[in-house]
């Protein structure tokens, strides 16, 4: 069966070479179902032409039968009526008839086989084409849902950047937070130092000039 294998061929490489394009998968399912109804208007055809080639084969053998048991009737007819002759002239056609038989019994049988693979063939495209018709939405469905993952899978990779970015910010704020306190820390350094050294002059002066008063006042009681 050369033409059950061809058309399986051309329906397997069409789904093949889509499906390794898959550009965008969405269209190729569209694509790919258009492709099968194409292959079923093919298969469709041929069917067709084999299923009349089958009523053509089992026309010509209902035919050659017919001819047979008519043949059959005449030379009876013939006997009953004394032309032995004649009988004999039906049954010789009968003869040629019957060896003719056997070659249309044998091309109907394989009109048939023919005619049934094809319907099968056609009957199972069809049932395929349904099923994958049903199908679409739930593919282009799942097809939307991967869409939607990958754009979130994306957004993933910014957000992860963007954490980067604040944890950055973050380290930089602490060190210059750091910067801050330390400086802060110098100032208040630097100002203690500075008043220290004041206080330690002023306590210095006012220490001399509180013994010089008393040395003063010592002299001054022993002169009296």
């Amino acid at each position: 069966m050369g033409i059950l294998s061809r058309f399986k061929d051309i329906m397997q490489s069409n789904i093949n070479a889509l499906l390794d394009k898959a550009e965008d998968p969405e269209k190729m399912i569209d694509q790919c179902l258009r492709n099968l109804n194409s292959d079923l208007g093919k298969v469709k055809s041929e069917t067709a032409a084999i299923m009349a080639e089958e009523q053509r084969a089992k026309r010509q053998l209902d035919e050659c039968n017919a001819e047979i048991e008519r043949m059959q009737q005449f030379a009876i007819k013939a006997l009953e009526a004394g032309n032995e002759d004649d009988a004999r002239k039906f049954l010789e056609h009968k003869a040629s008839l019957v060896s003719k038989q056997a070659g249309l019994v044998e091309a109907y049988e394989l009109a048939k086989n023919n005619a049934d693979h094809m319907r099968q063939m056609h009957d199972k495209l069809v049932s395929d084409i349904a099923e994958l018709e049903a199908r679409k939405d739930m593919i282009k469905g799942k097809l939307a849902v991967a869409k939607t993952q990958e754009r979130i899978n994306k957004m993933s990779s910014s957000v992860a950047s963007a954490n980067n970015s604040i944890s950055s910010f973050e380290k930089y704020e602490e060190l210059a937070n750091k910067a801050l306190d330390k400086a802060n820390a110098m100032a208040e350094l630097n100002r203690s130092s500075k008043n220290q050294t004041i206080e330690d002059l002023t306590k210095k002066y006012t220490s001399d000039i509180s013994v010089d008063d008393e040395l003063a006042a010592l002299k001054a009681s022993l002169n009296k």
